[in-house]
Parts: structure tokens; C-alpha cells; sequence
């Protein structure tokens, strides 16, 4: 994959913090900072996941009012 060049500025204690996570890891402050950020990703798509699914069971009976109940014998599948 294609890198990007980005440029960030941080005070100086928070870019000390960013060497020394990054060396304990074994990794550079860049691949540090991408984990960081793919994990930050990573855990607002499983909040949306979650949040539609709660917001599904909440509504489920206005759906099913609306659209009728799904067949359960062919849910996801096709």
C-alpha cells in the first residue's frame, strides 16, 4: 500500500511518550502511531455495529409493523 506523508504537531511531552511507546514496542514512532490510529478505527466501526443492533431491537416491532416480520427460515442467506 501507497504511504502518505503526514506532518502533526504535538508538545514535546506527548512526542517523548510517542519515541518511548513506540521503542518499548520494537516498532517506529510512524508504525506506532498508524496501530494507533487503526485501532482507533477499528473500535468506532464495532460502536457503530453495536449501536445499530441496539437501535434494531429497540425498533424491531415498528419494522415489523412497517414491513411485516422477516421470514427467519431464509435470513441471511440468498
Amino acid at each position: 500500500m501507497a504511504k502518505t506523508q503526514l506532518n502533526v504537531r504535538v508538545d514535546e511531552t506527548t512526542a517523548e511518550a510517542a519515541r518511548r511507546r513506540a521503542q518499548q514496542r520494537g516498532v517506529s514512532v510512524n508504525r506506532y502511531i498508524e496501530e494507533l490510529v487503526q485501532q482507533d478505527a477499528g473500535e468506532a466501526g464495532r460502536t457503530f455495529v453495536e449501536a445499530a443492533a441496539d437501535f434494531m431491537k429497540q425498533y424491531e416491532s415498528v419494522f415489523a409493523e412497517e414491513f411485516g416480520a422477516p421470514d427467519r427460515r431464509t435470513s441471511g442467506t440468498r
